[in-house]
């Protein structure tokens, strides 16, 4: 009965968008509920995935990005090649808001314990830390892209190496082929792996003689969370015509939020230009990030509940650990933004859309995250 009642509202939910948005809407609601259920359901966390390699030196949840990246590159470079006047990619340039973002975001994701999607997917399983962070995100996410056009302004090490004229987007297709630019994308996810690997601590290695027993249920979570993820971010990407994202939805709510309690937005750098003025008046289920955003809270509820009928209460985390994460939930938030998304816009969507500055976010975000995590332990955060 109780699953009955987690699946009522999401058929209501889909029903509704539907009726009041439009069959495409509906749909990526329905994807969002895919999102949150994959990651929840795997514990597909980026944040945590990073920190393990870090500090216990566990490859694996590093492995199983770099086969989610294979297989959305996979999937997502032919459809970027031969439709790419329907389909546009996560392109961005190099910039110092790219660099300065993606390095704070790593530290300030680790101390929050979650990055975008992971924030979304534990508010969902009921984590009361999330649920604390999560409004903090919003609002620096709505005030990163107010300050995003004063930052881009400053250009990029490109310009000031004189290898270009202003900060534009790298794309591998554009400039090698789709080919020649899926064989580098899947051949570094190749290397990243490989090192993980290789960095893996004595005892991992004893515990992985023989594929058999290097891929017990721990690491096939990784897996199959790997798989589910890539094919709904490719049908995503048919459906929406763009990536999947996280930040530019949350930024949103925060924006409606502000001009909800009276503040004008209208001369703003960011939010009163269009379309993003356009979207401040539109319905928020005519926003596709939104919509994927919602799905993703209530289908990470869903398969976190669906096998606990009397879910344990949740456990509080002490007041200076939570003062702590709310305050890089605001700061995560904001980096977001200057680094043109989290872990899925920035990350995921960069390299699976051929763009260069998806691997610069990568290793910009991993060295902040190393910082944080060091700092994790020195305040005792679990």
């Amino acid at each position: 009965m109780h699953r009955l009642f987690l699946v009522f509202p999401a058929i209501a939910g889909w029903l509704a968008i539907t009726w009041f948005a439009g069959l495409r809407s509906g749909f990526l609601f329905v994807l969002g509920l895919g999102f949150g259920a994959a990651l929840s359901g795997a514990r597909f966390g980026f944040t945590t995935g990073w920190r393990t390699l870090i500090q216990d030196r566990d490859p694996w949840g590093m492995v199983g990005q770099m086969v989610l990246l294979s297989l959305c590159a996979l999937l997502a470079f032919p459809l970027l090649d031969q439709y790419s006047d329907e389909i546009v990619g996560a392109l961005a340039p190099i910039t110092w808001s790219l660099i300065i973002g993606a390095i704070v975001f790593g530290f300030a994701m680790q101390l929050a314990d979650g990055c975008g999607s992971g924030t979304l997917y534990k508010a969902g399983a009921a984590s009361p830390t999330s649920w604390m962070v999560l409004p903090a995100f919003v609002i620096g996410s709505f005030l990163g892209a107010s300050h995003l056009p004063a930052w881009t302004a400053l250009g990029g090490p490109l310009v000031q190496l004189g290898l270009e004229r202003q900060a534009e987007p790298v794309d591998l297709i554009a400039q090698l082929g789709m080919g020649s630019a899926l064989t580098i994308t899947v051949g570094l996810c190749g290397v990243v792996a490989v090192i993980s690997l290789a960095l893996s601590s004595i005892k991992q290695r004893q515990l992985g003689n023989g594929l058999s027993r290097a891929l017990p249920a721990i690491q096939l979570r990784w897996l199959w969370g790997a798989i589910a993820i890539a094919v709904l971010y490719a049908v995503h990407l048919v459906v929406a015509g763009q990536p999947w994202g996280i930040v530019y939805g949350l930024g949103l709510w925060g924006a409606k939020l502000f001009t909800t309690v009276g503040v004008d937005l209208s001369q703003d750098a960011f939010w009163g230009v269009a379309p993003h003025a356009e979207r401040l008046i539109e319905p928020i289920i005519w926003d596709v990030t939104s919509l994927t955003n919602i799905g993703l809270l209530y289908g990470a509820m869903v398969a976190d509940r669906w096998n606990k009928p009397h879910p344990k209460a949740p456990i509080w985390p002490g007041l200076p650990q939570l003062t702590i994460s709310i305050a890089a939930g605001l700061i995560m938030g904001y980096s977001s933004r200057l680094a043109f998304g989290c872990n899925v816009g920035g990350y995921i969507g960069g390299i699976a859309s051929a763009s260069l500055h998806g691997w610069v976010w990568f290793a910009c975000a991993f060295l902040g995250s190393i910082a944080g995590v060091r700092l994790r332990r020195r305040v005792g955060i679990t």
